[in-house]
């Protein structure tokens, strides 16, 4: 049991009743706070939803921006209860009971850019209730862009016009301050009566109850609905997953198609939207559930680039290329495959015809969506390249923002000469799927190149088997990264591209489990042993391959790793840890770490995960892909 409440069904939808009264959690690099939320959305908006009542409304249509913060209620002054409000977070709204007054916000399916209320009073007594039901939001609009340390509080420079609407009554509006709106009631005994009302930036007109109750059949229409007698848990967490992950979704104003930021401390306290690597990943599940997403998520992510098949590492608050940070080796390998498997699934090869624009800060003609991506294979063979040893060059980061730091060589050498194992074992498994879809194109050449790429690195990682595992990296000089150490991030892709044989796939499964995973209720640790000075760590987007691989060999270390991922798990070994209960970061902490449960924090460089500890989108994509690969869908297996 949570010590925060529990699962339950509302709306025919799973749903987390809260209970808890205040419980003090540190952020690290904020004042200790008692509040506990959650983000829900459509594909157009956040609603924030914390335990405290309030509601805060994010879109990131035209950048990084709060168009307000903790706000939002009803008062109706005839009624008052001392009962303690009951609390219940949805898959898309928020409600809140006291007092015989219902409030719920939802927000409604599609690219609405608004939140519809919905307040029943209910007239429990035997004389007419009469009273004036008022419904209040304070609009704050505040740009996040690139802050590290407090925050600032910037307003947008073209704050938009902002509205609260009475459905047949008032409507108001301001782009800064407070909005209030007032009905009169008169409630019949024993009856209850609704009210409608719709908060932001209001598009037309609109039936509210259609609204709502088609936007509650739309949602359960879409989820999906499973069953497992091998983890019970999916028939809570797929469908909200699902639900939270699409919820996430934005229709970019600027470069078209929609993104799918990762979200927590890095969008919402930093203000930014990076990696380019992460919406991509995110969509990967959404190929087999909403694939006209998954789609819009890879057009909208392949425009960030340059026309050499750059991606940036992040778009900044205000969706410009931010490059000075991290320059990693990895980014176009996802693109890649993600095109290949919205083509292998969907078999819309149309869509590759379809013209794709650039970031217009590069002034650059659009192209078809297949050329974009040859292009980003040219740059990641061109550009990226290999080095000394023939692996793929690390730059300055991998998927590891980290690894050149944990290297132990000196930086600038390791930028300069360095080689990643794993970027090489990733591109021997993207490589062919990615030539597949060349093929199918039409462009041949293309897929031969990519083909023989990817055989001879996968000859290259075959030949890094240390006899108990794969090596990481290396350095100029001979210097090998992994050798005496196992870090996890490698080993999945050494098995998926079929660098290892059965025999040594099986056997380093079996050292996984006997090292990183050894007494970790939340799934494996990404290194072993934990460096000294260090916390253990446990990456949930690294867990996805390690279970993916898992399952071609050893199923019931891949249910049981899966099963670590799920809410349930965090839950059941930390009941007091917000995080991890309805949603969580993109890592937590192992229990080798003085919080385990929880999750990083970095405050020498002004960032924590840990003060914005949840609404990660690894959090939810990643145990809905890997379940999906579980299941076999799609019939991906190791490469010969």
């Amino acid at each position: 049991m949570s010590a925060f409440g529990e699962w339950t069904t509302a709306e025919g939808l799973p749903a987390f009743e809260y209970r808890a009264g205040p419980r003090p959690w540190d952020p690290i690099i904020d004042p200790p706070s008692s509040r506990h939320w959650v983000h829900v959305g459509n594909r157009r908006i956040t609603l924030v939803a914390d335990s405290d009542g309030l509601t805060g409304v994010w879109d990131e249509h035209l950048g990084c921006r709060w168009i307000t913060e903790r706000t939002g209620i009803a008062r109706f002054g005839a009624v008052s209860s001392d009962a303690a409000p009951v609390k219940l977070f949805g898959p898309n709204f928020f409600r809140v009971e006291v007092g015989g007054v219902e409030r719920t916000v939802l927000c409604p399916e599609g690219e609405v850019p608004w939140v519809l209320i919905r307040v029943e009073v209910s007239n429990d007594g035997d004389g007419v209730l009469r009273g004036e039901l008022t419904e209040e939001w304070g609009v704050r609009p505040r740009e996040v862009n690139l802050e590290f340390g407090p925050s600032r509080g910037d307003a947008p420079p073209d704050a938009p016009v902002v509205a609260l609407e009475h459905f047949g009554g008032d409507r108001v509006e301001t782009t800064a301050g407070l909005l209030r709106v007032a009905v009169a009631l008169e409630i019949p005994p024993r009856q209850r009566t609704t009210a409608w009302f719709r908060f932001g930036l209001l598009d037309g007109p609109a039936d509210p109850a259609a609204v709502y109750e088609e936007s509650l059949a739309g949602l359960r229409k879409r989820l999906p609905d499973p069953v497992s007698s091998r983890a019970p848990e999916v028939a809570v967490e797929i469908p909200w997953h699902a639900a939270l992950l699409t919820g996430a979704a934005c229709a970019d104003g600027v470069l078209g198609g929609h993104t799918l930021n990762q979200g927590s401390a890095y969008s919402f306290r930093h203000g930014f939207n990076g990696a380019a690597r992460d919406p991509l990943q995110h969509a990967l599940p959404l190929v087999h559930l909403e694939p006209d997403l998954a789609l819009s998520v890879l057009r909208n992510t392949c425009a960030w680039g340059s026309p050499d098949g750059d991606l940036p590492y992040a778009l900044d608050g205000r969706k410009q290329p931010w490059t000075q940070l991290f320059r990693p080796s990895d980014q176009n390998l996802w693109a890649l495959w993600l095109a290949a498997e919205y083509a292998a699934v969907t078999g819309d090869l149309d869509a590759f015809g379809s013209s794709v624009p650039y970031h217009p800060c590069h002034h650059a003609d659009p192209v078809p969506l297949a050329e974009n991506l040859r292009r980003q294979f040219r740059f990641f063979v061109d550009e990226v390249g290999v080095g000394e040893h023939g692996h793929v060059r690390i730059l300055n980061a991998d998927w590891n923002d980290l690894a050149i730091k944990e290297s132990g060589v000196d930086r600038e050498l390791m930028i300069e000469r360095g080689e990643s194992v794993l970027n090489s074992a990733m591109a021997a498994w993207v490589l062919p799927f990615y030539a597949d879809l060349a093929d199918r194109l039409g462009d041949t050449a293309t897929a031969s190149e990519a083909r023989s790429r990817a055989a001879g690195l996968q000859a290259l990682v075959t030949m890094e088997w240390n006899g108990r595992w794969f090596r990481r990296a290396h350095g100029p000089g001979g210097h090998v990264v992994g050798d005496h150490d196992l870090w996890l991030e490698v080993q999945p892709w050494a098995i998926l591209c079929g660098a290892a044989t059965p025999d040594q796939a099986r056997a380093l499964l079996q050292t996984i489990d006997e090292t990183c995973r050894a007494g970790s209720p939340l799934g494996a640790r990404h290194r072993w042993p934990v460096p000294e000075g260090t916390q253990g760590q446990v990456w949930v987007s690294v867990n996805m391959t390690l279970i993916w691989a898992a399952s071609l060999h050893d199923q019931d270390l891949a249910w049981d790793e899966w099963r670590r991922m799920t809410l349930h798990a965090h839950t059941a070994a930390y009941p007091d840890v917000w995080p991890g209960t309805l949603s969580g970061p993109d890592c937590y902490l192992a229990p080798d770490s003085d919080r385990p449960g929880e999750t990083w924090a970095l405050p020498d460089f002004g960032t924590a995960m840990q003060a914005y500890p949840v609404a990660n989108l690894h959090s939810h994509s990643q145990p809905l892909l890997a379940y999906l690969r579980l299941l076999g869908v799609p019939r991906f297996g190791v490469r010969a």
